[in-house]
């Protein structure tokens, strides 16, 4: 089968032909139709991680899938042959960039009619992120105030609307260009990072989502009340300003989860989530799809429709 691989940490992006990966008890077959693309694939092909996450090679690329099950494994419940699902694969079966993709059943969700492929492809690691964040590290609970940072990146166009189906006063970062966008989705406050400072803007939040690190996890600390709670995705040591300022902390990796990912879906029928596509390349385009995300600029989710010509 065609998947889209790198053969050596910092190599090229090729798309090349692969063997078709084996059907395992607990694991479904997917005829891939979309795929998504997530920092951690540019992380992955930079070696930046290898010693946490070591790699084979080829290394096929892609987490995020949408596609219709071809093959079930025998100890599989729930799901049959010709159903449309979308899942983020586990690390042992990353691999969503190519013809065909093995997931286990246990990260898999019922695509929701109401969306396409290209849509479902888009929500399951950045979804789940955002709902692990809010929901089960900071505990988010209807009336409190939650400060997400990059609202309008693929994690924080979903946690902003996450966050208003709790309940939530919702404030979020960006720059002008996107302040309508995040205002469509609920956010409450928009505060564009270029113009203001955001510590000057908020304070005694109850909850921040940072995906940003650096500078900007470290003055989040400031608008938390005492007790308030910090999540964030960029792994960076922060116990001690938590101490300094009474609020629990936490960084984390988002782990895929089909139970999780079937509530986000049950949101997207009921049209209270919704996906927001940045733009849209064909399977041959993965390498300029791949430097468009390499630049940090997109708005939402960068997906690649498999199927198109």
């Amino acid at each position: 089968m065609k998947a889209a691989i790198f053969n050596n940490y910092e190599g090229p992006i090729e798309i090349s032909d692969v063997s078709i990966p084996k059907l395992t008890a607990n694991s479904v077959i997917i005829d891939v139709h979309a795929a998504s693309l997530n920092p951690i694939d540019n992380i992955l092909r930079a070696g930046y991680i290898k010693d946490l996450m070591p790699l084979t090679f080829p290394h096929v690329m892609g987490y995020d899938v949408s596609g219709i099950i071809t093959a079930v494994g025998d100890d599989v419940i729930g799901f049959k042959v010709g159903e449309a699902v979308f899942a983020r694969a586990h690390q042992e079966d990353a691999g969503s960039l190519a013809s065909v993709a093995r997931v286990q059943a246990s990260a898999l969700a019922h695509k929701p009619e109401s969306i396409n492929h290209l849509e479902a492809a888009s929500i399951p690691l950045a979804g789940l992120t955002a709902w692990q964040a809010l929901v089960d590290k900071a505990g988010l609970k209807e009336g409190q105030r939650v400060l997400i940072h990059a609202g309008s990146g693929g994690v924080g166009t979903l946690a902003i609307q996450i966050a208003k189906n709790i309940g939530a006063f919702v404030a979020t970062t960006v720059s002008a260009r996107n302040v309508d966008l995040v205002t469509s989705l609920g956010a409450d406050l928009v505060i564009d990072y270029k113009q203001q400072d955001f510590k000057e803007v908020v304070a005694d939040y109850d909850v921040v989502f940072d995906m940003s690190g650096g500078e900007v996890l470290q003055n989040s600390f400031k608008v938390l009340k005492k007790g308030g709670h910090l999540v964030s995705i960029k792994g960076q040591d922060a116990d001690d300003l938590a101490t300094k300022y009474g609020v629990s902390f936490d960084w984390f990796f988002m782990t895929p989860d089909g139970i999780q990912l079937t509530k986000l879906a049950d949101m997207i029928a009921n049209v209270t989530l919704k996906p927001v596509i940045d733009s849209t390349f064909s399977f041959a385009e993965v390498p300029k799809a791949y430097a468009k995300l390499d630049e940090g600029h997109a708005v939402g989710k960068i997906v690649i429709d498999m199927k198109a010509s």
